[in-house]
């Protein structure tokens, strides 16, 4: 099976790249960073001609990662978003149909924002920031090729994915800053009755190939039914550490992002065959042992 992959530089393309290739997967992979490597060249998807040598080689099945990401930064550089998230697909589905393969498109949860209890794939999802926004327009598109040209594809929603491998800094997940500051005994701030489930990326990634394998259109929820506070998040970190309780400080949600997440995944466990195996406490203690390690051998501990 032939296996390109958008975004392969990003926190999720780089472990599902070698995820693939482990489960025998010919993989080329594509981003916008510069690097020189066999099976992978630059590529911005704005550009439909950067893409024609990957379409050219014709995958099986294109894992369309690339995006510009973030509550943040998307709305700092809102051309930038609309055109990356929006031209950008656009590029890739009609390359995908060209190639005759398969496509599984990767969204965010962020579609869904904050007016939603229970986040099910049947509800209208209505996002307060334009990163949620742009996702959810490419969504369309991806439906309109589908039912429209005859796309094969599948649509992810992933919820608070991590993994102890990903970047380092304050524009990570919450999961990643707390690790991060707490063990060098800077303080943290946990947003007052917000609410996640974690999702670790052996268990995202077990989803995200098991995608390539739906036949029929979906759009699928990906993540962990074990919803949490995020301030038992914080503690739990703290403790692995022995930091100072000192160091918590609650504050009040900031806006365009929303107090819980609750989704339901009974399509995740239907149609991907995917039950989660990692339980938080797990996971915690992997992200704080490796996030130490790797702060140690950069010498700021």
């Amino acid at each position: 099976m032939k296996a390109l992959v958008t975004g392969a530089e990003g926190n999720i393309g780089k472990p599902l790249v070698c995820y693939l290739r482990s489960h025998g997967y010919d993989v080329l992979e594509t981003d916008c960073k510069p690097a020189w490597r066999n099976n992978y060249f630059m590529a911005d998807i704005r550009n439909a001609s950067d893409l024609i040598p990957a379409f050219d080689w014709k995958p099986d099945v294109v894992f369309h990662l690339g995006a510009m990401v973030s509550r943040v930064t998307c709305e700092q550089a809102s051309s930038l978003a609309v055109d990356v998230n929006l031209t950008g697909t656009q590029n890739i589905l009609d390359m995908t149909k060209r190639a005759g393969a398969r496509l599984v498109y990767f969204s965010t949860s962020e579609v869904y924002g904050p007016d939603i209890e229970t986040m099910s794939e049947d509800c209208i999802p209505k996002p307060n920031n334009r990163y949620g926004l742009t996702k959810l327009l490419s969504e369309s598109l991806v439906e309109y090729e589908v039912k429209q040209h005859g796309l094969r594809a599948v649509t992810l929603r992933p919820f608070m994915m991590y993994d102890e491998e990903e970047d380092l800094g304050d524009h990570r997940s919450a999961m990643i800053r707390f690790a991060t500051n707490l063990a060098l005994g800077k303080p943290i701030e946990v947003h007052n009755n917000s609410a996640r489930a974690w999702f670790h990326v052996s268990d995202a990634l077990r989803s995200i190939e098991a995608a390539a394998r739906v036949d029929e259109y979906a759009v699928i929820n990906i993540g962990s039914p074990d919803v949490r506070p995020i301030a038992e998040l914080a503690e739990m970190i703290r403790t692995e550490y022995g930091a100072s309780k000192n160091l918590i400080n609650v504050v009040d949600l900031p806006g365009r992002m929303t107090l819980a997440k609750r989704p339901t995944l009974n399509r995740q466990r239907d149609l991907l065959g995917v039950v989660p195996k990692v339980t938080l406490e797990e996971g915690v203690a992997r992200v704080c042992k490796r996030t130490l390690e790797r702060l140690t051998h950069a010498g700021l501990i």
